[in-house]
């Protein structure tokens, strides 16, 4: 089903979206619900995203979850975050996409979240999304925090790259390859990044998800955009000088990532309880379906007293 068909409504000059990924990041679970850090209380923040998931849209094409799930690898940890995500995704009917970063345990995961033995391999995965690939890269190396994807993983995405899909690719990973506003976050870097760069530049990758950052961010790779989702545990405040950032209780968010033909967007939505004004809304929308395009311009865009 196309967006115009969940949604109705196509006013605009680009196509429907083709997908809608629901893309999440950084949630930090911890045993037995603790506060993280004694003071972050990441349950309640999830909560409220997961709520506002099943808002933004119906039926989404998939909700990915782009690593640091855990923050610590407890088993414990992988199973409240499972039961807290398992009846949001059957209810939207939707697949959930889990990814590994660097705060995560690959035996724990395996075995807590796919249901596979507990093993150091790494945690990947592809999935056909009506025609969109999306595959899921592990960043994490056991033991680190930094990031790094070897040689057997690069050749592994080589040989899935190799076929194109006929939607293109999308890649899922927790690191991403961009510098950071944050020196900081340079030290814990992803490694080997030209030799990743080799791997998907001239393919059909369109876009890689990723988190890592704590905070919103933007770039290109090899020539692929990517786009970095915040965290729904913590932020970055990234209002003060570069060298004095630390993590706050606020601006906790997701994105919602709209495929289309010719383009894709991501859309930062916010985790909040903000007071929200209610003049748009769907009967709006169907007023204006019932206008032709010059009414619509008449209605909605002309200047009062132009």
């Amino acid at each position: 089903m196309s967006e115009s068909q969940r949604t109705g409504y196509a006013f605009g000059r680009h196509q429907p979206a083709s997908h809608v990924i629901v893309h999440v990041s950084d949630t930090h679970f911890l045993a037995g619900g603790a506060k993280l850090g004694g003071r972050y209380d990441v349950d309640r923040t999830f909560a409220r995203t997961l709520e506002a998931i099943a808002a933004v849209h119906p039926h989404p094409s998939a909700i990915v979850i782009t690593g640091d799930l855990t923050d610590l690898g407890e088993p414990d940890a992988y199973r409240r975050l499972r039961a807290a995500v398992e009846p949001v995704a059957a209810a939207l009917d939707t697949t959930v996409v889990w990814v590994a970063g660097n705060h995560d345990e690959r035996p724990a995961l395996r075995s807590g979240l796919l249901d596979k033995a507990a093993s150091e391999d790494p945690v990947t995965g592809v999935w056909d999304l009506n025609g969109l690939r999306l595959i899921a890269l592990d960043t994490s190396v056991p033991g680190w925090h930094h990031g790094d994807i070897d040689g057997a993983q690069l050749d592994w995405l080589a040989d899935v790259l190799a076929e194109p899909a006929p939607h293109g690719t999308l890649l899922a990973m927790h690191h991403p390859p961009l510098p950071s506003h944050l020196p900081l976050f340079d030290i814990l870097e992803l490694r080997h990044q030209d030799e990743f760069a080799e791997v998907i530049r001239g393919t059909d990758v369109r876009g890689i998800l990723a988190g890592h950052l704590h905070y919103s961010s933007h770039g290109t790779f090899a020539g692929v955009p990517v786009s970095v989702a915040s965290a729904t545990c913590y932020t970055m405040n990234v209002a003060r000088p570069a060298a004095d950032v630390n993590g706050m209780d606020a601006a906790q968010s997701f994105q919602i990532v709209h495929v289309r033909p010719d383009t894709i967007t991501h859309t930062v939505v916010p985790v909040t309880d903000a007071p929200t004004g209610d003049f748009f809304s769907e009967a709006w929308l169907e007023r204006m379906a019932r206008l032709t395009p010059e009414q619509r311009l008449e209605e909605f865009s002309r200047k009062p007293g132009r």
